[in-house]
């Protein structure tokens, strides 16, 4: 991927600094399903990444203008996505940094590895 702006990312420890002051985002997991029924964080929305093309709409619709932040395993993906949400015009559009693999060991250890 090409010019990714360092910006376009969110450490776990802002991402749940944001959640605790309930301020208003959109929270999109785009992992497989099989890996959000093993484990999730409260809040998101599946929307698995090589279903993110064809719903835009209603990706749009459900963050309603407000900022999305992406998350996925490590990163990788949500990365994607962010540069994906962008492109298509959907706003302000970040990856959660080492993605729900980093939020178990920091935030939630509740939350199972795999």
């Amino acid at each position: 991927m090409q010019n990714i702006d360092p910006d376009w990312e969110i450490t776990v420890q802002d991402v749940k600094a944001r959640m605790d002051k309930d301020e208003d985002f959109f929270f999109l997991d785009v992992r497989q399903s099989e890996e959000y029924e093993h484990c999730r964080i409260d809040g998101t929305t599946l929307v698995p990444l090589p279903e993110l093309q064809s719903r835009l709409e209603e990706i749009g619709r459900l963050a309603a203008g407000r900022e999305i932040i992406a998350h996925c395993h490590h990163g990788h993906r949500s990365m994607q996505a962010a540069v994906l949400l962008r492109q298509a015009g959907l706003g302000t559009a970040r990856s959660m940094a080492g993605g729900i693999d980093a939020w178990s060991i920091q935030i939630d250890r509740a939350v199972p590895r795999y």
